[in-house]
């Protein structure tokens, strides 16, 4: 059978009920946070994965573009016969342009993700750091119910005002986000 402890519950404590109040939304912003900092990471993850599979297939359409200047080269040093050999070089010819076109095209789509992935990366940050100061925030706060100082609360929301600064930063996203990144990464 368990047992169940009954404390004695201090109704006149109003600082109290208010602290605890106070610890219980901490939380509750400490969850959407996190919750937004972990979809941002992955956000630049599946970025920075998309953005490689386009370097990736730019890459090959510069080699094939290389293979059909390489075939042009060899047919004009090693035919004989003017019109098989104009019919094959403009052959290549058009193959390289298209080559060319294509792989830039993929090179703005690559270049556009990583731009993506740098947008999330920022967001994550803003994120990271505000959920690191509506933890403190958090914890300073709960202290309060171990010493009863005034001072744990009031610490606990200067940090969480912190916090929840900078989750709203997340949101936001864009240069303010991005100058975050740059403050604390550079």
């Amino acid at each position: 059978m368990s047992e169940v402890e009954v404390h004695h519950v201090d109704h006149t404590d109003t600082l109290g009920r208010r602290v605890g109040v106070m610890v219980g939304l901490l939380g509750i912003l400490l969850a959407v946070v996190t919750i937004s900092s972990h979809r941002a990471h992955t956000a630049a993850v599946v970025h920075r994965t998309e953005a490689n599979d386009d370097w990736a297939y730019y890459q090959a359409k510069k080699i094939r573009q290389h293979t059909a200047e390489v075939a042009k080269t060899l047919t004009q040093a090693l035919g004989t016969d003017p019109e098989k050999v104009s019919a094959a070089v403009d052959s290549f010819n058009s193959m390289s342009g298209k080559y060319t076109k294509d792989a830039e095209e993929i090179k703005k789509q690559a270049d556009d993700k990583i731009h993506r992935t740098e947008e999330a990366e920022h967001k994550a940050l803003a994120f990271d750091l505000g959920e690191g100061f509506l933890e403190l925030g958090l914890v300073l706060s709960s202290l309060y119910f171990m010493g009863r100082q005034r001072l744990f609360p009031i610490a606990g929301l200067i940090a969480a005002l912190a916090g929840l600064s900078l989750g709203v930063l997340g949101f936001l996203g864009g240069e303010w986000a991005a100058g975050l990144a740059r403050f604390f990464v550079d």
